[in-house]
């Protein structure tokens, strides 16, 4: 139990350098406490390091069980510290720049404190904003590791963001204008970022916290060094997602059919197993239609856990948008693929039903299952989707938080897709994410806007991108009406939860106006698992937002 006593005197000395709110810090305290019971080092048999990481981030099957060792995943940002509660005045409060935890002095030099977390851990995740496409954040980032007073890496901000350092791109990479960092820096008992001069600041950077006992060795350059292979081979295999399947996997073709409007296509599979990759494509007179109110439907062991418009599901959002990431790809031919793991214990039917007024011609161009060992540590993979229209936004102020989902369960959230539709022509994602854990009062991930929670940054400068964990498959432009779809998916900076997760996004619009919002959100869970997001037939089969 003293490790559990220790992890919870750090989380309360975090909060308090953060100043969050203190019911927040009660929150990590009670975390603290059932991460320091029986689950403290289940699993740590071996050292984390940064090549094991780099080998967990391409492995698809490893976020289909329960993470071993267990952790938490938390987030430092520069939200703007006015927003203490919902029942207060701030809580839309936009003023994100420049809002550091500290400042501190060192060898004669002033140093804003970005994050200051206990370890043992790793940061998955750091992005920072930029307002112009080559005017990125010019101050020097120092990372310290263990109370060294000595940095691990000191370099200047867009220089170490943007892929110009060591590491290039994906892992490092700049996307349309937001600078992106997934390099993974594991710390054995402390990291602490700081930032010194450089004019306008604003970022996120997610990071997870180890149980107590867990083996970590901290980031050095000489790891990076020794690390190059792998490193290569992680960067390879992140852009040429469509690696072949498993040799043991078996692939089933369902030849093109027909749906006349309320008529399905369905096929079983028998496990243990895990479906590998699923690949659909759609034919119709009115695709952009068909692809909104055709709809995927999956149970796995008699659970229903899929529900969600094809075009949504694949990340597509509103039409036909070819791109690819990690997980998905669509084709300039239609065809759309996933490559997340769905294993299964028993069972596993697949349904596509028209829930539109016109014939769809749907062809389950394949699926790919294998062999799966499954054990009390496997999880069921879902998808839920929800969608508002009209929402009445206020100008240039948060109108309310929006939903994306809440569970209860244990499991692991690993994605979402936004698709939208904006009335008007001003910026429509000033709204910061809050994600709540466990019961938090407080959101330990408090975001600093839409764009900057999808990889990019500037919204106004938005466009087209694709990349490994996050892309941009359709942007109409952002001072005309139009669409708008937006993805990510987690790898290391997948989140955790014991018993519940909350995905808030605020809606802040720049004009009042009326816009559609769609979230599709992707998380595995132990059997069981509930959600807020139940079958929304009606709201698939209405016009598409914009085009009654």
């Amino acid at each position: 139990m003293t490790g559990a006593i220790d992890y919870c005197i750090q989380e309360a000395l975090v909060d308090k350098n953060a100043k969050r709110p203190a019911a927040h810090a009660v929150c990590c305290v009670v975390l603290a406490m059932c991460l320091g019971q029986g689950r403290a080092v289940a699993g740590a048999k071996t050292t984390i390091d940064l090549q094991s990481l780099l080998n967990e981030m391409v492995d698809r099957d490893r976020l289909a069980r329960l993470p071993d060792p267990a952790y938490k995943t938390f987030q430092a940002s520069s939200y703007d510290r006015r927003s203490v509660s919902p029942e207060l005045p701030g809580w839309f409060a936009n003023n994100d720049t420049a809002q550091f935890i500290g400042t501190e002095t060192a060898q004669g030099r002033e140093e804003h404190v970005m994050m200051d977390a206990k370890g043992p851990g790793c940061v998955t995740r750091f992005w920072m904003g930029a307002p112009q496409p080559d005017k990125g954040p010019s101050g020097m980032l120092r990372i310290y590791l263990d109370g060294s007073s000595t940095p691990v890496i000191a370099e200047v901000a867009d220089t170490l963001l943007s892929g110009q350092w060591r590491v290039g791109p994906p892992l490092l990479a700049i996307t349309c204008i937001g600078r992106n960092f997934y390099l993974p820096i594991p710390f054995a008992r402390r990291c602490k970022i700081t930032y010194e001069g450089g004019g306008n600041c604003w970022y996120n950077i997610e990071y997870r916290r180890y149980p107590p006992g867990t083996k970590v060795r901290s980031f050095s350059i000489d790891d990076l060094k020794a690390a190059g292979p792998t490193l290569d081979r992680v960067q390879k295999t992140l852009l040429q997602p469509d690696g072949a399947v498993e040799p043991a996997a078996k692939v089933l073709v369902v030849p093109r059919r027909t749906l006349e409007p309320g008529a399905s296509l369905t096929e079983g599979l028998k496990g243990p197993a895990a479906i590998r990759t699923l690949s659909i494509r759609l034919a119709a007179s009115d695709l952009t239609a068909a692809l909104r109110s055709t709809i995927i439907r999956i149970e796995f062991d008699n659970e229903l856990c899929v529900w969600c418009p094809v075009g949504d599901f694949f990340g597509s959002g509103i039409g036909l948008n070819p791109y690819r990431d990690w997980t998905r790809q669509v084709t300039a031919d239609g065809v759309m693929t996933c490559r997340w793991v769905m294993p299964f214990d028993q069972t596993c039917r697949i349904e596509l039903r028209n829930l539109g007024r016109e014939p769809v011609d749907a062809t389950v161009e394949s699926i790919a299952a294998g062999p799966w060992d499954w054990d009390d540590r496997s999880m069921h993979f879902h998808a839920n989707w929800r969608q508002e229209y009209p929402i009445h936004t206020k100008k240039a102020e948060g109108t309310r938080d929006w939903n994306y989902i809440t569970i209860e369960g244990h499991g692991v959230y690993v994605g979402d897709t936004l698709a939208l539709h904006n009335g008007a022509g001003p910026w429509w994602g000033e709204g910061d994410e809050k994600i709540y854990i466990d019961g938090e009062i407080f959101p330990s991930h408090f975001g600093t806007g839409t764009e900057d929670y999808y990889g990019f940054s500037y919204g106004d400068r938005g466009t087209f991108f694709e990349a490994p964990f996050h892309a941009e498959p359709r942007w109409d432009g952002n001072n005309k009406e139009g669409y708008v779809t937006v993805t990510r998916n987690r790898s290391l900076d997948a989140i955790s939860f014991d018993e519940s997760f909350k995905f808030d996004m605020e809606i802040w619009h720049w004009s009042a106006t009326d816009v559609a919002y769609a979230a599709t959100t992707y998380w595995y869970a132990v059997p069981g698992a509930l959600s807020n997001r139940p079958p929304a037939p009606a709201e698939a089969a209405r016009p598409v937002p914009g085009t009654q």
